[in-house]
């Protein structure tokens, strides 16, 4: 089933647009992409007309041109004939943004739907959802462009049954400098699910991490999800939906999903080294740790703080979160102590965590973190720092960032997420280096690495 021409058009057809409300779906979907993005865009009405002095066809055979997609935005009970139009155009495939299907108790009419596609190979999306945003192709997201916070193209690829959930993690993502390479709203997803996004990204080379919020499966799919999960050989995270009973009722009225038994879901995915994320926040956390860094660990962490305060939050989190702080070789401290400041020397607390208090400079912690990173017992680096300290230059994020590219090890920066302190986190997201607006956010990014460590 190839997948490209949906992801990836040079020609959409956008059906339903109407021809007195500006605010219709179909309206702002053509709208948007006719404007802002290169896929050429043919706007259908069965009226025919003008639309702001631009044609507007009748069906999909009145346009000359090949189309790659077609977004369906009509009244569901014209959905199975408008598809059996695209399908005779010799359309690729499309996005179902109208609902009133199984969420709604029609289960038939999906049905329908679902037969006239499989008998064609024609793959779509939906319904009930809002479909597809590719960075630098194709947005068909029934929101208004000027409303919608959206993340740079990136390597996170994500996947999501709520669309409402989809967009606001995208403003999350957004928040954090995190960057996509796709996002895709599935709602009902009566022809693609998760197993076929798994698929494409696991064969798409501008997605290194793949997420999910997942509401439910039909019975046996979770297995075959977990899987391919196996197969692909990309980091994999997961936002679970329908953990409780309440939870579970209300995923049936969303999008007409099983929830399924949460704790057997739950096990399988940590035995397979699924990273599930626990919440919207953690699902933030651990994609912009995974899009840095692939490579798993067991858990081991090296803290350095300039604040000892900062340090104990941290060792906190890091036993909550199952992580360890273990001790450092004596060696490794007697180094540190030798090569920091004079004026710091007898003032330092050596240890794990290593606080280096607020009147340490550039080199004191940069050595620090070269010798804290060289120590066996860690695998991952917390720097944690408190950027209004006097010693403190904007260069710092970019020398710590040489110092994990030249030891090998993955390292982790908090830094608070303040516009006056935006030089120093580029300097470490430029370099590939996450960065966390909280000690605990940094912690949960170290999570990840471990969740996603091989088996």
């Amino acid at each position: 089933m190839e997948l490209k021409y949906l992801f990836k058009p040079s020609t959409m057809a956008v059906i339903g647009v109407s021809t007195s409300q500006d605010n219709h779906p179909a309206n702002v979907i053509y709208t948007k992409n006719h404007l802002r993005y290169p896929v050429k865009t043919f706007p259908v009405n069965p009226k025919g007309g003008t639309l702001h002095r631009e044609k507007l066809y009748q069906s999909v055979f009145d346009i000359e041109e090949r189309i790659d997609m077609a977004v369906i935005a009509v009244r569901a009970e014209f959905v199975p004939k408008v598809m059996e139009d695209c399908i005779k155009k010799g359309i690729r495939g499309a996005v179902i943004v109208s609902g009133g299907f199984a969420e709604a108790g029609n289960t038939v009419l999906q049905q329908q739907v679902v037969d006239i596609a499989r008998e064609a190979a024609f793959p779509f999306i939906g319904p009930n959802c809002l479909g597809i945003y590719a960075p630098d192709y194709v947005d068909t997201f029934f929101l208004p462009g000027e409303r919608i916070i959206r993340p740079e193209k990136g390597n996170v690829g994500f996947v999501s049954q709520s669309g409402g959930v989809l967009v606001d993690q995208m403003v999350k993502f957004a928040g954090q400098g995190i960057g996509v390479s796709l996002a895709v709203s599935i709602g009902n997803k009566a022809f693609i699910r998760e197993t076929d996004m798994l698929d494409w990204f696991a064969k798409d080379i501008e997605t290194k991490v793949i997420a999910f919020y997942v509401e439910g499966f039909e019975k046996g799919e979770g297995r075959r999800f977990i899987q391919k999960t196996e197969q692909c050989g990309k980091p994999v995270v997961i936002l679970k939906a329908g953990k409780s009973k309440k939870g579970i009722e209300a995923v049936s009225s969303h999008t007409a999903s099983l929830a399924g038994d949460y704790r057997v879901f739950s096990e399988i995915m940590k035995q397979h080294c699924v990273a599930e994320a626990d919440n919207e926040y953690e699902l933030t956390s651990f994609c912009e740790a995974l899009s840095c860094f692939q490579k798993g660990i067991n858990g081991n962490i090296g803290v350095l703080s300039l604040s000892g305060g900062h340090g104990v939050i941290a060792v906190d989190a890091c036993e909550l979160h199952g992580l360890s702080v273990p001790r450092l070789d004596p060696k490794t401290m007697v180094t540190i102590r030798e090569k920091v400041s004079p004026e710091i020397r007898n003032i330092i607390s050596l240890g794990n965590p290593l606080d280096l208090t607020g009147s340490s400079v550039d080199n004191d912690i940069v050595v620090t973190a070269t010798y804290l990173a060289r120590d066996k017992a860690v695998e991952c680096l917390l720097c944690l720092l408190i950027p209004y300290s006097p010693g403190v230059s904007a260069d710092i994020g970019a020398k710590l960032s040489q110092v994990a590219r030249n030891e090998g090890k993955p390292m982790i920066a908090y830094v608070p997420n303040e516009e006056k302190y935006r030089i120093i986190i580029e300097g470490f997201e430029l370099n590939d280096i996450p960065v966390a607006s909280s000690v605990e956010g940094a912690v949960l990014m170290a999570k990840a690495l471990k969740r996603c460590r091989p088996c």
